[in-house]
């Protein structure tokens, strides 16, 4: 493959690419490896602890989507507690990356079950399924010729620690029973809460009342506000001024010897009006293609069925040419060899597209025979290869940082009136 490569790009008018990022560091140092990190420090058997989370009695670990570790760096103005906490040597802030693509449906189902996207098949916001040669969506609108179970077959934490140490999430209502809970975080006593302070208040009375735990703690609306108005925007300043007091309040009401978490699936960055294009309409960017899904940053395209190399060579040619010095341009192979998805299962393989298109540069990309237009609206986006779409941080926030110590029960319920 490394020949043919070189004999793509070796033609005039085909630019050469930018060197490839590395692989994620998968079972080192990738939000795969924070709950069973945490099921280790917690002392229960058959986990290892490459992130080296302190041992304790209860761990709570606070999941912000789309908290990337460069955004938290740039707006902590805007965090005056967690900026505190990052200048602490006690907090001893660590960078992860993202899983790839770095978007939610594969980061939290690797931070689910402990294992890479080319073991657990979710590879993509949306992606094809070869059974029913169609594009499925992973994350909200779940096909019904989908199981949840079948699709995503290894166990999470959450169910390995059943018997051992009592788990449980606090996220928001919606996420209770939906298909990608069942295939990522399956396993855990669901509590749910609606607003920021119900959360908080829900985390810190289910720590204070059982002697050990493993809590997951859900926080979406960081990644919403960055959607839809953009990380540099007062709406996302706003959210995470929210996250910032509620975090000192869960820090303040949580028992002592509770171990704080702060972690995120992926990181984000703004796509001006003028970066997202319709691909669609380039013919050559589409010749010999089936069907198209991923994300706007991390496009899948999947050929016909009887397109050979040459099909598959000319549509990469046709990539880099156009956009090569503004995406990386692979080819499945090369992805899978470059191990972006890890060890890849071959029932996976079918769902990760024959050419693949990474967003380097702040533009995304969208077919809009496919999408509606509206879907060029969104600001923030993520889904590559880039730094500030893949590092996020794992900050551990000492109990003392924050005005006061957790007391226990009756204080994390006065809270909740």
């Amino acid at each position: 493959m490394q020949a043919a490569s070189a004999a793509l790009t070796a033609a005039a008018d085909v630019p050469a690419q930018e060197p490839w990022p590395k692989a994620p560091g998968y079972g080192r140092n990738t939000i795969g490896e924070v709950l069973s990190s945490s099921a280790a420090a917690l002392g229960v058997p058959g986990f290892t602890n490459p992130l080296r989370i302190p041992s304790g009695r209860r761990i709570c670990v606070v999941l912000v989507d789309g908290l990337g570790k460069a955004l938290l760096a740039q707006r902590a103005a805007h965090a005056p507690f967690l900026r505190s906490v990052m200048g602490d040597p006690d907090s001893r802030m660590a960078t992860l990356s993202a899983s790839f693509p770095s978007t939610t449906v594969s980061s939290l189902t690797s931070l689910g079950t402990g294992v890479a996207p080319g073991q657990h098949g979710m590879v993509g916001y949306d992606v094809l399924d070869p059974a029913q040669d169609k594009v499925v969506n992973l994350l909200g609108g779940w096909d019904p010729g989908v199981d949840p179970l079948a699709w995503q077959p290894f166990p999470t934490v959450f169910e390995r620690l059943r018997g051992n140490v009592p788990v449980a999430t606090v996220s928001l209502p919606k996420f209770a029973d939906s298909p990608m809970t069942r295939a990522a975080l399956r396993g855990s006593e669901f509590h749910a809460a609606t607003s920021p302070h119900a959360r908080t208040a829900a985390a810190a009375e289910l720590m204070a009342a059982n002697e050990n735990m493993l809590l997951y703690f859900y926080w979406s609306e960081l990644d919403k506000a960055g959607h839809g108005h953009g990380s540099q925007s007062a709406a996302w300043e706003h959210q995470l001024e929210e996250l910032d007091a509620a975090m000192k309040r869960l820090a303040s009401a949580l028992p002592p010897d509770t171990v704080l978490l702060l972690t995120a699936d992926h990181g984000m960055l703004d796509i001006p009006v003028q970066g997202r294009i319709d691909y669609s309409a380039e013919d050559e960017l589409v010749a010999g293609v089936r069907h198209t899904a991923g994300e706007p940053r991390m496009v899948h395209l999947y050929l016909e069925p009887d397109a050979g190399d040459q099909v598959r060579d000319r549509l990469v040619d046709a990539w880099l040419r156009r956009y090569g010095k503004q995406a990386w341009v692979l080819t499945r192979e090369q992805a899978v060899r470059a191990r972006y998805f890890g060890t890849v299962r071959p029932e996976v393989l079918g769902r990760i597209g024959d050419v693949l298109i990474a967003a380097r540069e702040p533009i995304a990309f969208y077919d809009l025979r496919r999408v509606r237009s509206s879907a060029m609206e969104m600001v923030g986006q993520h889904g590559s290869l880039t730094k500030a779409e893949r590092e996020v941080p794992l900050l551990r926030i000492p109990m003392s940082t924050a005005t006061g110590k957790g007391s226990g029960k009756g204080r994390s319920r006065s809270r909740r009136g």
